[in-house]
């Protein structure tokens, strides 16, 4: 197994929520103490989600998660597919 990945998302809960579905392309998954935990025989993907301090820009609040998330019995090909969509339905302009 390899080390879990961790980044940060200024994201809510609520909006997460909403998004995880499609970002994991819709596999089936529980909630297990605010983790999110999908099993297949001896393939296991797991996703913490740890509330963070607030991003306040002036009278701007942003709510932050740390995310980590870990792989059992997935090939690194199936790891990065699965974090390209993981990103792809997470990512926010900017500018």
């Amino acid at each position: 197994m390899k080390p879990p990945l961790r980044f940060e998302m200024t994201t809510t809960r609520a909006e997460f929520l909403r998004l995880l579905p499609a970002a994991v392309n819709h596999l089936r998954f529980v909630e297990e103490d605010g983790t999110f935990v999908h099993r297949d025989g001896a393939r296991r993907w797991r996703i913490g989600l740890t509330p963070l301090s607030d991003l306040r820009l002036g009278m701007i609040r942003l709510e932050r998660y740390g995310i980590d998330i870990d792989f059992a019995g997935y090939s690194d090909a199936e790891i990065a597919d699965y974090l390209a969509r993981f990103e792809l339905y997470f990512r926010r302009g900017g500018g």
